[in-house]
């Protein structure tokens, strides 16, 4: 896994397997949903020192998917090598907003911006991005 020394990009290296794609080896659409999954949770763990687990036990709330918008440029193939990048772009109070991309060598496949709000574990309301994250996203 590769990070900046800001810690505000972060990258992750993904192989496309046979679960991952259609028929004809490409990869299928809803399947980059679950790379740039992979890739936020590893941003997270990586360069902030939070699990998901962490963040549940620790602080009692969770990230979801509140939207996103996924533009899909070029084709995976099956085994390729893939990058998933993850970087942050706005934080409100609730709201984290994320940029990711999906790129095969330099060439960009998927272009992501996530929209996750932070709710509570017992009933799912939004609550205050802990300010333990907060500070560090702000530096």
């Amino acid at each position: 896994m590769l990070h900046s020394a800001r810690k505000s990009s972060f990258s992750l290296p993904v192989r496309v397997f046979f679960q991952d794609t259609d028929a004809g080896g490409v990869v299928y659409h809803g399947s980059y949903v679950n790379f740039l999954e992979r890739a936020r949770t590893e941003w997270l763990r990586e360069c902030y020192g939070y699990s998901n687990k962490e963040l549940m036990s620790e602080f009692g709330m969770v990230f979801v998917v509140r939207s996103l918008r996924l533009d899909y440029l070029k084709p995976a193939l099956l085994d390729d090598l893939l990058t998933i990048s993850a970087q942050l772009k706005d934080v409100g109070r609730s709201r984290v907003t994320l940029c990711q991309q999906v790129l095969r060598g330099e060439d960009v496949l998927v272009k992501a911006e996530i929209h996750l709000v932070c709710v509570t574990m017992d009933n799912f309301k939004p609550v205050s991005v802990p300010e333990a994250l907060r500070k560090q996203w702000k530096n």
